[in-house]
Order: C-alpha cells, then sequence, then structure tokens
C-alpha cells in the first residue's frame, strides 16, 4: 500500500512539475496546439481535485458503459420531400449569397442560400464565402466541400452554376463594394420569412436578373416553413455538403491512426506516426474527440478569470478595449456570478476533470480538435498530462500531409469535423458554431455525443471544499441525459443543431 501511496504521489508531482517549472521541461510532444500566451503559465485552479484524478481507476463496467453506443431512439434520417422534385421550366434569375464566419457557420450559410433559391425558383451561383477577419483565410467554396458533388445531390431540387453568365459578369464582390447598386440585397433581416424573400427579393430578380444577398448569415427562419423547404435544408447539411477529396483522405489517415496506432508510441519531429499496413489484423481501437475551443477572443469576451493573475486580466481587458471597445455585456458580472450561470469557456484543465469524472481514464485516446489554445502547451499541459495518449493534426500527420491544409483555418476545421464525424464520443468544451453543428450532425446519425453541463459545472468549480467522489457523483449524475439522447427542436431554435423532427422521422 505505500509503495502504491508513493507512486500516486510521484505522480500527482510528475503532473505539478510541468505546470509550475514550465522552463524545466520541453513538451511532451509536438502534438501542441499554437502558443498564444501573454502571460506566465497559470498554477491548477483545483488541486484538491487534481489528486484524485490523477490517482483516478475506472472499472471495466464503467469502461463498458462510456463506450457503449447509443441505443436505438426510434428516429430515422428523413429528408425526402413528399413531392417528386421537379424543377420548373425557367428561373427567375440568379442568385448570389455573400457568406461570412467560420466553416460552420458558413456551411448553415449554404443551407440557407439553396433554400432560399428553392423559395424564389432561381439559380443559385456557387457561394462565395468572405475572407475571415480574425483567421484571415481565403478559402473558396471549392477549396473545402466537393463542388460536383454538391450540384450532383442537388440537381432535382435547385439549378446550380459555378459561374455567372458572361451577361452577368459585372456582379462581383468587390462591384458592390464600390458603390451602392440596385442589385444588390442589404436589408434581408436575421431570421427573415418566406413573404419578406417573395416580396423584397423576387421583384429584384425580375427586373435585373439577378440579385446579390449580403450578408446573409442567419437569414432565413427556421419555423413556419413548409415541410419541403426544411427537408431541403437537412438534405444539404447532411448529404451535399461533403469535403474535398484531400481533406477526405487526411480526415481517414488519421482517423485509421488513431484506431489502428503503430508500434511507434509517440510521434517525434520527423518521425510521425506511420501507417498500419495491416489494419484489419488488428481489433480497432476507440477514441474520443474534444473540441477545446479556448482561444483568445473566447477568453476575452467571456470576461472570466482564467488564473492568469493581473497579467492576464489587463492582457484580456486591453483585448476587449481594441476588437470592441470594451462593449461586452459579461463585463457588468462578476467571475462568480458569470460560472454559476455557465457563462464561463471551460479551460483545458476543467474539461479534463469532466472527462475523468465520467470515467475515461489514462489510456484513454484522445483527439484534441483546436485551431489555437489561448495560453498554448503551458495551458493545456495538466489536461496532457490526464490524458497521456491526446492527439492532434500535428502529432498524428508529417508536415508533408499536412503542407495543403497549413495556416488556412477553414481547412483545419474540415478535417477536425471529419475526424469528429467518425469518432466513437465527441464532446466539446464550450458550446459554439462547431459544437453545435456536430451536436445536430451527429444527433442525426444517432452518435454518441456529451453536452457538458455548464452551469453545473460551473457551481462545481466554485466549491473549493467538493470531495473528488462528490464532484464524480454530481458530473455522472447531471450528464446522464446529456449524451447524445434526442431533442425535439422547439420554436427558434436551429434544425441544424435540432434535427428532429425536421430531418428525421420517428418511429
Amino acid at each position: 500500500m505505500r509503495h502504491q501511496g508513493g507512486g500516486a504521489l510521484f505522480g500527482l508531482l510528475g503532473l505539478l512539475l510541468p505546470v509550475f517549472f514550465p522552463s524545466l521541461f520541453s513538451p511532451l510532444s509536438h502534438a501542441s496546439p499554437s502558443v498564444f500566451s501573454e502571460w506566465n503559465a497559470p498554477k491548477p485552479r483545483h488541486l484538491h481535485l487534481l489528486k484524485s484524478a490523477v490517482e483516478r481507476q475506472s472499472s471495466d463496467s464503467v469502461q463498458n458503459e462510456l463506450w457503449n453506443p447509443l441505443s436505438d431512439q426510434g428516429w430515422r434520417p428523413c429528408i425526402q420531400t413528399t413531392n417528386t422534385p421537379s424543377l420548373p421550366e425557367k428561373s427567375q434569375g440568379y442568385i448570389q449569397v455573400f457568406l461570412d464566419g467560420g466553416l460552420n457557420q458558413q456551411r448553415m450559410g449554404v443551407c440557407d442560400a439553396v433554400a432560399v433559391a428553392k423559395i424564389l425558383n432561381a439559380t443559385l451561383v456557387i457561394p462565395y464565402l468572405e475572407v475571415n477577419p480574425v483567421w484571415q483565410d481565403s478559402s473558396s467554396f471549392g477549396d473545402i466541400f466537393d463542388v460536383e458533388h454538391f450540384i450532383d445531390v442537388l440537381k432535382d431540387d435547385i439549378r446550380i452554376v459555378r459561374d455567372l453568365p458572361d451577361e452577368f459578369s459585372w456582379s462581383t464582390r468587390e462591384y458592390y463594394a464600390t458603390a451602392i447598386r440596385p442589385t444588390r440585397i442589404k436589408t434581408a433581416p436575421v431570421r427573415g420569412s418566406v413573404n419578406w424573400y417573395l416580396e423584397n427579393v423576387s421583384p429584384v430578380l425580375q427586373s435585373y436578373g439577378i440579385a446579390a444577398i449580403a450578408p446573409f448569415s442567419h437569414r432565413l427562419t427556421f419555423d413556419n416553413l413548409p415541410m419541403d423547404i426544411q427537408r431541403l435544408r437537412c438534405k444539404v447539411n447532411f448529404k451535399a455538403l461533403i469535403f474535398v477529396p484531400h481533406i477526405r483522405a487526411l480526415g481517414d489517415a488519421l482517423v485509421n491512426r488513431l484506431r489502428y496506432p503503430s508500434d511507434d508510441s509517440r510521434a517525434t519531429a520527423g518521425n510521425y506516426l506511420r501507417e498500419v499496413t495491416d489494419s484489419t489484423a488488428k481489433e480497432a481501437g476507440k477514441f474520443v474527440v474534444l473540441h477545446l475551443r479556448f482561444d483568445k477572443d473566447m477568453a476575452a469576451h467571456s470576461a472570466c478569470d482564467f488564473g492568469g493573475g493581473k497579467a492576464e486580466k489587463l492582457a484580456l481587458a486591453k483585448y476587449r478595449q481594441v476588437i470592441w471597445q470594451g462593449r461586452v455585456l459579461n463585463s457588468q458580472f462578476t467571475d462568480k456570478e458569470l460560472r454559476s450561470q455557465g457563462r464561463c469557456p471551460l479551460t483545458p484543465e476543467e474539461i479534463g476533470l469532466l472527462l475523468a469524472a465520467l470515467g475515461f481514464d489514462n489510456t484513454t485516446r484522445l483527439y484534441l480538435a483546436s485551431h489555437k489554445v489561448y495560453g498554448g502547451e503551458a495551458r493545456i499541459s495538466t489536461l496532457r498530462k490526464m490524458f497521456p495518449l491526446m492527439e492532434d493534426k500535428k502529432s498524428l500527420a508529417s508536415a508533408e500531409e499536412r503542407a495543403q491544409i497549413k495556416g488556412k483555418a477553414s481547412l483545419l476545421a474540415a478535417v477536425d469535423y471529419y475526424v469528429s464525424m467518425h469518432s466513437d464520443i465527441f464532446i466539446s468544451a464550450s458550446p459554439g458554431n462547431m459544437h453545435n453543428a456536430l451536436v445536430g450532425h451527429r444527433t442525426y446519425e444517432n452518435m454518441k455525443t456529451i453536452r457538458p453541463s455548464m452551469a453545473l459545472l460551473g457551481q462545481l468549480f466554485l466549491n473549493k471544499n467538493i470531495s473528488w467522489s462528490e464532484f464524480q457523483e454530481a458530473v455522472i449524475e447531471g450528464h446522464e441525459n446529456r449524451q447524445g439522447q434526442i431533442r425535439l427542436r422547439k420554436p427558434k431554435q436551429s434544425l441544424y443543431t435540432y434535427p428532429a423532427p425536421d430531418c428525421m422521422c420517428g418511429a
């Protein structure tokens, strides 16, 4: 027993030393997000829980229950329209949309654009993706999505063209940026109705043969639409939008390496994990994807305290002032109020404690889906120590394999999305567009997806006297019904997050 206790103490020291003295330790692997630190590495905020998390052991029964797939819930994908698809003989004109935001916001915008084109009996021009002002990614629709597949799947529903004919070649992004143009629709309301589009866009199509809608994100309602239109949106999201071949190929390689790890247990510089040539001879392993949404924007906008001390507070306050001129709603609340309301994103340390409490242990293969983590390797070192088999794109793929996606946030996110859709379990550290899109897509496919209870966790982490057993019991009980169970969409909610009943049929 003394030997076991000494081993546990040694393990705890191994966990904490790199956090307190990061300069003494080189990264444990090259699977590390880009460093985004503006302060010294913060100390762990929940030491009393960390000690127990390091010493934790999960029984076989807990592991079996954890990794069991969802049972049949009696719902099936249901995207066929009630009427046989047919195209009117003549289109009313061309519809252009200009989509801002990140990958998943643009994805939803594409689905809405197809629906609007159907409503107006218009021909959709392949959507234009704006350059993301944060990540400076200029990737086009064709750089991300398979255009041929997109057009083919929807060929019986709407007309789609890659480019405008010569007579409309003047209708470009630059043309609309230089002056007020009669063919530009810039007043589309958030969650606009069918009638609004018929009354305001149809006349422009009839007069000019073309209408360009910008901005267009979130510009179509989720309520009071014909079922055929709703199911068409589902068809676009779940069938028509697939990634380009090189994204799918890289995603398949990463999934294969996660399920069939090679004898080289870790990747090192210049020696990435090799493909398993005879994966059929080995039993497929299971893995969980963690979407760690903890970038600088989110940390600053939340106005929460993440344990970085005065330097962190000043850095984030300065960032809020520069980006939002200090106009951040959460700033009027205390950190305790924000956490008790579940309005603070989970730190890498906190999401690690959640995973440990749910039963994931140090043998869990964890894929980290994230772009840039605020605080970099120093911030995630505690999470890595709890889950030493944590991987990401950099640790699983060579520089050559990553060359086509390097520096392109949308393509990096597309790879993460693809791997997430092939994982046994998905969990996101905080709500957001990626979380919402994957929750909806995995619900559609009846796949296990854990949704953290932010309010519950905020309150638990505020309690500095809570024991590990109390914490674990509260976590397990609070997440029993948050693992992919069907939730019917309510008015004003997105069908991309809640696909039932619009995209699914009950038994």
